[in-house]
């Protein structure tokens, strides 16, 4: 694989290997999620890959009860809702993404600024597979 490929295919690869990666500009060392070949404030194109550490905390998070057709298709519905939240990396950057080992039926204790870690999961089947990143509170 080229390393300078910054593209979904090669970010998705990366996924399935369980790397959470993000690019870091040469010229200022800004770290961006999602990866992105080009720094947005300076247009500067000298980037690299860089592996993000998957830890975190929560700064903002939601129950969902009428979920996507993937989440749907997963289980998850207005009988099994699920969380969603924002991630601040320890990085820097920030991610939404599915919050696992959260009791959905009192989000009173789901705490903003609790410390998450990042997870690999598997979903679909056959070259329908795809791996998606997801967070758990550290204990």
């Amino acid at each position: 694989m080229n390393e300078n490929t910054f593209t979904y295919a090669t970010y998705s690869k990366f996924l399935a290997e369980h790397k959470l990666m993000g690019t870091r500009s040469r010229a200022d060392g800004r770290i961006y999620f999602p990866p992105r070949p080009i720094a947005p404030d300076t247009r500067n194109e000298d980037m690299e890959w860089v592996e993000l550490s998957g830890r975190g905390k929560l700064v903002a998070f939601t129950i969902v009860y009428v979920g996507t057709s993937a989440m749907i298709a997963a289980g998850d519905d207005r009988k099994n809702p699920y969380c969603v939240g924002v991630v601040e990396l320890a990085e820097g950057p920030k991610i939404s993404a599915q919050i696992l080992s959260v009791d959905v039926n009192r989000p009173e204790q789901i705490k903003i600024g609790m410390p998450l870690q990042a997870k690999f999961i598997e979903r679909g089947e056959g070259e329908n597979k795809k791996t998606f990143v997801v967070f758990e509170p550290v204990n």
